[in-house]
């Protein structure tokens, strides 16, 4: 059989990689959250809260804890860390150079619009989206178009903003995209501005030659996938572990003595950046602390602040930016939460 000539080895590529993306997003999340949309419209819930239940605090720090959270988080996200995983180091050994750096690689706000408007179909969580994220920036994706993908996983998840409509009501689902829309491709920009297109932000490693051969790229999928994930997944499983034991100090009481003061919408704006949820775990935590007495602001700080980034996928993330971009995030992502506050507290929502 003559070997496979560079033309139709890379349509072959193209055709795996689509056929991945669509079949696995498929499986994973659109078919699932589609009939989940009818349960939520149904019964106005979509499950109990990962956080802590019905009860009105998390449990005391200790082994338990972090492993039955860990246990609870792995099994909600664990198909879709295994796909964001196969997109990301498929991404490299599958992709052509050229055509990403085309679509995603400019610093003007053109590459961010196409970082957002790819993230939706992708409905991810901020960890599962993590690793396609480091696979767009070894594949020279500007920082902020990247940014952009990562934070409009989660922020601008079609699914989740339907969940919330339904089971919270659609005044918290305009709320979260009044604010998200700017979050997405506000700190895209702002990213791509402030990092010179001639000085990258971290040092990316060289780009290896574009494979011609299928068994080449099969082998260089494999070894790709093997290197993210051991380089990714165990430093996630600790900071999980670690988190899930933390989160009485994080969330140490829920109930009407948590009103809206200005500390208590700062502090859990700050809380749920850090911690990390799965895809619309926000919706039923939201609801279960409502009903406990929550104030409206600190809930609306924590619909705009759980989702977007957590303390695993920032690490996840620490070779793919620079620190500073990351903390900055970080920061304005907390600043979102409490803007969100704000203005849940001065429409009166509850």
């Amino acid at each position: 059989m003559p070997a496979a000539t560079p033309s139709s080895a890379r349509t072959v590529r193209w055709s795996v990689f689509v056929l991945l993306a669509i079949a696995g997003l498929f499986y994973v999340k659109w078919y699932p959250y589609y009939g989940r949309a009818f349960v939520a419209a149904s019964q106005h819930s979509i499950g109990h809260s990962i956080l802590m239940g019905d009860a009105p605090s998390a449990p005391a720090p200790s082994w338990d804890a972090a492993f039955g959270y860990a246990l609870a988080y792995g099994k909600a996200i664990w198909q879709a860390m295994l796909l964001g995983l196969l997109l990301g180091s498929g991404i490299q050994a599958l992709l052509p150079v050229n055509w990403v750096q085309r679509a995603l690689g400019g610093h003007g706000f053109g590459s961010v619009v196409a970082g957002g408007l790819l993230a939706i179909p992708g409905m991810m969580c901020t960890c599962c989206a993590a690793p396609v994220v480091v696979g767009l920036r070894k594949h020279q994706a500007a920082p902020g178009a990247a940014v952009a993908f990562w934070l409009g996983n989660t922020t601008l998840n079609p699914a989740t903003l339907v969940f919330t409509g339904f089971v919270l009501g659609w005044h918290w689902t305009l709320l979260r995209i009044a604010l998200g829309v700017p979050m997405v491709f506000g700190l895209g920009y702002l990213v791509n501005r402030t990092t010179r297109a001639d000085v990258p932000a971290v040092q990316l490693p060289p780009l290896e030659p574009e494979p011609h051969s299928l068994a080449e790229v099969g082998r260089r999928w494999g070894r790709l996938f093997v290197q993210m994930a051991s380089r990714l997944i165990p430093e996630y499983v600790v900071i999980v572990l670690l988190l899930g034991a933390a989160r009485a100090w994080l969330f140490p009481y829920v109930g009407p003595a948590i009103g809206n003061e200005w500390i208590w919408i700062a502090a859990l704006a700050l809380a749920g950046m850090l911690f990390v949820i799965p895809t619309a775990g926000e919706v039923p935590i939201v609801q279960a602390m409502l009903a406990l007495g929550l104030g409206g602001g600190p809930a609306a700080a924590l619909l705009m602040t759980l989702p977007p980034v957590s303390l695993p996928s920032l690490a996840m993330l620490g070779r793919s930016f620079a620190v500073r971009t990351l903390v900055g995030i970080a920061a304005a992502v907390v600043g979102f939460g409490i803007l969100g506050g704000a203005l849940a507290v001065w429409l009166g929502m509850h």
